[in-house]
Parts: structure tokens; sequence; C-alpha cells
């Protein structure tokens, strides 16, 4: 058995299970806790400012290195922006209400087939946005765990992990939020949140499938992805989220301090602890770059460690 390969395969399944549990965590708390209306206007506001972050800071940069263009990934959000803009218009959404009583029935107001599908829109979209960037956090992990193993002493495949699992239980929780507020069934909510959880480990599997390679050769067309998930965000943040600071004048300052504290949850994960942050790059890659062409001796392990944005690590 070849240990230099068990290695980091078993201690990335540690890392991807930790990841899974931290997910299902974060996305029961909305489930579990009883969402009065003061509580749900609260973490929607955090939610928003979340996705705004996260949007700006950490798809569109990102997008913008796949791409090599600034102006192409701007071309590519404003895109997911007026995709996600004229599906709410033909589906008009309203702001948020919840009764002391439940999240999902307003006292004395009958939604509408349009609202509760707008409701609906809102989730989704921010599910699918969420799981295609825990695509890449699972990419970035496993990659960061096999460099370590072939590079030693760089602690990357630690770090990589920690930060992975310290802010999924933020995404979970985003997207439960917002289902407490749809017409979904709780076996649904369920379904999703286990669903979401599994996807970072999906992620880590695809790179040892070869999804490294692939971005390394595409790059193009997962920085169009990443920029179209990231207007997606701006798009629910701005039309669907952010309003409830203007129709909840009552508690404003309590609505504007959730906004900042998910935008500062955002800046946390891209500037502190992003798995395929700039900082964690430029650690690793002297070490490639001081040695060249790889020669044959080094050829397959060199070919083994790409980050899922093409970046050798």
């Amino acid at each position: 058995m070849n240990m230099p390969f068990v290695y980091p395969t078993v201690l990335l399944a540690v890392y991807c299970l930790l990841a899974l549990l931290a997910a299902l965590v974060g996305g029961l708390l909305p489930m579990l806790v009883r969402l009065t209306h003061t509580r749900l206007q609260l973490a929607i506001s955090f939610v928003g400012g979340l996705m705004i972050g996260l949007a700006l800071l950490g798809m569109l940069p990102h997008a913008e290195h796949h791409l090599s263009s600034p102006t192409r990934a701007a071309g590519w959000l404003l895109t997911g922006f007026v995709v996600m803009f004229v599906l709410q218009r033909f589906l008009p959404f309203h702001h948020h209400d919840v009764p002391e009583g439940g999240p999902s029935e307003p006292c004395g107001h009958t939604h509408s087939l349009a609202e509760r599908s707008a409701r609906n829109l809102n989730w989704i979209g921010v599910a699918l946005g969420l799981s295609f960037h825990s695509v890449f956090d699972g990419l970035a992990m496993a990659a960061a765990v096999v460099s370590d193993a072939h590079y030693q002493g760089t602690a990357l495949g630690l770090g990589a992990a920690l930060a992975v699992i310290l802010h999924k239980p933020f995404g979970a929780m985003a997207i439960s939020t917002l289902m407490a507020v749809s017409p979904a069934s709780g076996r649904t909510k369920w379904l999703v949140n286990l669903a979401f959880a599994l996807v970072t480990p999906l992620g880590a599997l695809l790179f040892f499938i070869g999804a490294g390679a692939f971005a390394r050769e595409h790059p193009a067309w997962l920085g169009a992805a990443l920029a179209m998930s990231a207007g997606t965000f701006l798009c629910i943040a701005c039309m669907g989220l952010l309003p409830e600071l203007q129709f909840h004048a009552h508690d404003r300052v309590k609505l504007t301090i959730a906004l900042l504290a998910g935008i500062g949850v955002a800046v946390g994960i891209a500037f502190y602890g992003h798995p395929d942050s700039e900082h964690s790059h430029s650690a690793a890659q002297p070490q490639l770059e001081d040695r060249g062409e790889p020669d044959t001796e080094r050829g397959d392990h060199a070919a083994g460690v790409v980050a899922p944005n093409g970046w050798s690590v």
C-alpha cells in the first residue's frame, strides 16, 4: 500500500467529515431555534450582508483571476444579476414578514403563488450559488492537503481545512434562514441541508478524479460561473434582503448591525482564511517556481498538486 497517498487521503476524509458536520449544524440552527419576527429580520439582514461580502470579496476576485480580465468578470457578474432580476420581475418579490407564531404565515395575510415562488427562488438561488462555491472549497482543500504530503512544512492543508470548516455553518445558515420564509416543507429543508453539507466532500472527491486538471485547462468556464454566481448573490441581497432595513424602521439599528456583521464575516473569510486566497498561494508558489519545469522524477507529483483555479500549490 502506498503510504504517501493513503496519508493525505485519510486526512482529507477527516477534514471533509468535519466540514460536513459543521454545515449540518449551521443549517439546523434556524430549524431548531424559534424564529420570531425580530430574530428572522436580524437573520435575514445578516445573510444579506454575508451575500454581498461573499460576492464582492470572494467570488468576483476569484472569477477575475480565472478570466484574466476585470471587464469579462464584471460582464458575467452583470449577466447573473440581470438574469436573477428578470426572474424576480416575473415572480414579484415582497418583503419578508413573520408573525410571532411561525415563520411562514403572516397574520391575516395569504401569500400569492407569485410571492411563494419568489421566496423559493431566493433560497434556491442562494443554495445553488453557495453549492457551486463549496465545490471549490472542497477542490482547494484537497489540493492543499495533497500539497502538504509532497512538500511538507507549509501547513497549507490544515489552514485550508480550518477555513472551510469554520465558514461552512454560515453558508448553511443562510440557506436555512431563507427557506424559513418559503413554503418549503420540513422534509425539503432537511434534505437541502444534507445535500449542501455533502457538496464540499464532493468537491474534494472531484479533485482526485481529475477536476483539478480540468480547472487548469479551462479556467474561463469556471471564472464565468463564479462571476454569474456573484451577480445572482448581489441581486438577491439588493432586491430581496436589504429592503428589510427600509421596511422595519423600528429595528433599524439592530438590522444595520446585523448587516455589518454579515459583511464582517465575509471579510474575514476573504482575507483571513479562504483556502484559495492569495496569501495561501504566495506561501506555496515559490517552492515550485524555484525548481522550474518538473523533471521526470517529480512530474507525477507536480501534476497532481493543482488548485482548482489552476494555481500550483
